[in-house]
């Protein structure tokens, strides 16, 4: 039955930044489609490890600053306490808005150290767990509609966003083959944390949702259908695909 193929039952996920925002919301989707989930991130994720549990799967926290961790490490505890991992959720980001000339050395580096060298040493280390598995593996990075356009003040995230997309299709590249799946989403306008201060600026926050056809900022629920269908059998022959999931934004 196809909807078999979208079932997650026994996989173990690994999700960054699932305290709260879409990470939280992905990390319950997957407990929801049957996985075991680990949250790597600062802070603790208790109200999603709550969630998690709610549904009858394992939750594990997993302490580590993605600009400072070990996450080769990080890999090795979920496989020490979970026994496997399927599934990578490259989901945590962090953003500075400068104008340009005025972004500055340290903001730079701590942008690309997050959003982008994180997003790498997670997918090596997982690939390399992956690639050995027989049932292989899927990662998913949360790109961005800066990863198609390049946005105003945030030339970091920017960078980093469309070089999270390079990064997908190359691997995807090396790993098809092997039964792995590396692919991205790319949120539209979501109302979380990090897009805070554009819905606080009434003239940026109308222009914004004057462009999307859906006529409204999207939600963690949103995203979340699209990151299940990405982890699951149902995507099996999906490889370096970028998923948009923003309301129309780029259709306009």
């Amino acid at each position: 039955m196809i909807l078999d193929r979208f079932r997650l039952d026994g996989q173990v996920a690994l999700v960054t930044g699932g305290n709260r925002g879409l990470g939280q919301g992905c990390a319950i989707a997957l407990a929801e489609a049957g996985a075991d989930v680990a949250l790597l991130g600062r802070s603790s994720p208790a109200d999603t490890m709550a969630a998690v549990a709610a549904v009858g799967r394992r939750a594990l926290h997993v302490p580590g600053d993605l600009g400072k961790a070990d996450l080769a490490g990080a890999v090795r505890t979920v496989l020490d306490e979970l026994g496997r991992l399927d599934i990578l959720v490259n989901n945590a980001g962090i953003i500075r808005r400068a104008d340009a000339v005025e972004t500055s050395a340290a903001d730079w580096d701590e942008v690309l150290t997050v959003d982008l060298d994180a997003v790498w040493h997670l997918s090596q280390a997982a690939g390399r767990v992956m690639l050995d598995a027989p049932g292989g593996g899927r990662i998913i990075n949360v790109a961005s509609m800066l990863s198609f356009q390049g946005g105003i003040r945030v030339p970091a995230y920017t960078a980093a966003k469309h070089a999270v997309v390079g990064l997908t299709k190359a691997l995807a590249n090396e790993w098809a083959a092997h039964g792995v799946n590396v692919n991205a989403v790319a949120p539209g306008y979501m109302a979380t944390d990090n897009t805070a201060a554009l819905r606080a600026d009434p003239a940026r926050a109308a222009a914004i949702l004057d462009r999307i056809p859906a006529g409204r900022w999207g939600t963690p629920a949103d995203l979340a259908g699209a990151v299940v269908f990405l982890a699951s059998d149902a995507a099996r022959y999906l490889h370096g695909t970028v998923l948009p999931v923003d309301g129309g934004w780029l259709a306009r």
